[in-house]
């Protein structure tokens, strides 16, 4: 299932952050609730917990276009289609708010979502230098909604 994040998400989100190679300090705290867009992928718990939080999409809408700041879904449940439903959820919702275009960056070692994002029309737009904090290059990609 895919929803809206809460607050009460937080903590859980932030075990599923841990996954990503270079989070954003303080984003997903200010975002969920905010002005951001955070979508949550879920999954069930054990016997005496509800659906939780699995995999997330946080997207900062912009005037026409948007950015897609972190998506990571545990490893445990990569490879269901949860990133899949959520850029695409997501994007139902940017187009409601008359979005056009989407926009990321992403590691030029990083196949599998890589793969993702040209399955989904993504589009190399740009190269930015030492863009992470290793000195890794980032591939910057769009796509139009």
């Amino acid at each position: 299932m895919i929803r809206d994040a809460r607050p009460d998400d937080l903590p859980r989100l932030r075990r599923v952050r841990k996954w990503l190679p270079e989070p954003t300090p303080q984003l997903l705290e200010y975002a969920v609730g905010g002005p951001p867009l955070v979508l949550v992928s879920t999954a069930a718990g054990d016997a005496s917990a509800a659906e939780v939080p699995v995999g997330y999409v946080l997207v900062v809408p912009g005037d026409e276009a948007a950015y897609v700041a972190e998506l990571a879904v545990e490893p445990a449940h990569r490879r269901e289609g949860r990133a899949r439903r959520l850029l695409a959820t997501a994007f139902d919702r940017l187009r409601d708010r008359d979005c056009s275009r989407v926009t990321l960056a992403v590691r030029p070692d990083a196949g599998p979502a890589r793969a993702l994002y040209d399955s989904l029309g993504f589009v190399e737009r740009d190269r930015e230098a030492d863009y992470y904090a290793d000195g890794a290059d980032a591939i910057l990609l769009a796509r139009d909604l």
